[in-house]
């Protein structure tokens, strides 16, 4: 899951800058008590709060300065006919052989591997290489954001307010799963609102051949084509239509974007219909994600990190390392809470984060971070995700 979430870590910052923000206004806070399943305050002895929404980046208009006239536009009879720009090449897949002889051998493979021969006929069923995704793979942004700028578009106030909604409409189930898993609510809501604005955003390719395609293609094949016969062998067990089973560009699947292993490892039957449905299935949706998360060393009785303030003098070798300290011994180096009081002399530990290359923001991140991280192995993202968590509180 971790190659996975790094494959689509460079989408959700272009997706970020699309998102249409919220016109409520900037700079407010409330506190908020903490998620159902979890105490009103963190495991290093802080009443969790809210965090302020930062100003965004307004687009700007350049007019002429006071005094000056701006030219005239010429003529539409002046003006040069403007060369019509030749279409863009498509891009180019590393594969010599041809689609068929591929599929050919990956259905016989496949067979081995106790896919039978209808479900592969239906899921391959008329696919071939599709450009846009070998457009999507070789795509790199153009440019980064800054954690306040991906924060302003991320955690932005009506995705706060949505995040609130849905926890108040799902909470005797969030309750159930946390009762289970023992993750608190706002974090299974607060990742659901990142990776698919809850839900409404699931991708629209079919799995199977979105799959297909990365996996004829060279550059990363034998990931894809592992992925591929994962999602085969989900459609045979679950028996989920093809035209049903569908995602990302890169595979991921449902509302909270597993690829194909990761449902296979992780996902679960909480509504009790003999399949995992994370489509369609809130009770299937919730228990995945909270499954996963407490497998891999969710702590339901602390929090995921806080931001911080650094001394002057601070040592820039103790941050972004893997060397953890308590919040008692951070708090002896100068440390101290955003406040500027003291930290409490806990022994919680923590990393020192600082996600903008070593400047700007510091936060002690705790071992909820580390296990957002392995979600997603973005330091952003986990920010970002537990920002929208304390923000949501308990709805």
């Amino acid at each position: 899951m971790a190659f996975s979430r790094l494959l689509r870590a460079s989408t959700l910052i272009l997706v970020a800058l699309t998102m249409t923000q919220c016109a409520a206004p900037q700079g407010s806070t409330a506190a908020v008590s903490g998620g159902t399943a979890g105490p009103s305050v963190d495991g290093d002895g802080f009443p969790v709060a809210s965090a302020a929404p930062r100003g965004g980046i307004e687009s700007q208009t350049l007019t002429p300065p006071a005094g000056v006239r701006a030219a005239p536009a010429p003529a539409p009879a002046a003006q040069a006919a403007a060369p019509a720009a030749p279409p863009a090449p498509p891009p180019v897949i590393h594969n010599a052989k041809p689609f068929a002889t591929w599929v050919a051998e990956l259905r016989k493979e496949a067979l081995g591997k106790g896919i039978s021969g209808p479900v592969f006929d239906r899921a391959m069923r008329g696919a071939q290489p599709i450009p846009r995704i070998i457009e999507l793979d070789r795509k790199q942004p153009e440019f980064s954001l800054t954690l306040d700028q991906y924060l302003d578009r991320v955690v932005n106030n009506a995705r706060v307010e949505k995040g609130k909604q849905m926890l108040r409409e799902n909470r005797a189930l969030l309750t159930k799963v946390a009762e289970v898993y023992g993750v608190q609510p706002r974090y299974v809501v607060a990742l659901w609102g990142i990776e698919t604005d809850f839900g409404r955003l699931t991708g629209g390719f079919k799995v199977v051949p979105a799959l297909a395609t990365l996996a004829y293609d060279g550059r990363r094949s034998l990931y894809f084509r592992n992925e591929l016969f994962n999602a085969l062998k989900i459609l045979e067990r679950d028996k989920f239509e093809p035209d049903d089973f569908t995602g990302s560009w890169a595979g991921a699947m449902g509302q909270n974007q597993f690829m194909p292993s990761t449902y296979l490892s992780y996902a679960v039957d909480f509504d009790g219909d003999k399949r995992p449905d994370i489509w369609r299935s809130r009770p299937d949706v919730f228990a995945s994600t909270s499954n996963y998360l407490s497998k891999i060393g969710w702590k339901g009785d602390e929090t995921w990190g806080r931001e911080v303030k650094l001394p002057a003098d601070f040592n820039p070798a103790l941050v972004n390392t893997d060397a953890e300290k308590t919040v008692a011994e951070w708090g002896a180096l100068g440390i101290r809470s955003l406040n500027g009081q003291p930290l409490p002399q806990a022994q919680t530990r923590a990393m020192l984060v600082r996600p903008s290359n070593g400047q700007g923001r510091a936060f002690l991140a705790y071992a909820n971070f580390r296990a957002i991280m392995k979600w997603n192995k973005s330091t952003s993202f986990a920010i970002a995700v537990g920002t929208l968590a304390d923000r949501i509180g308990d709805g």
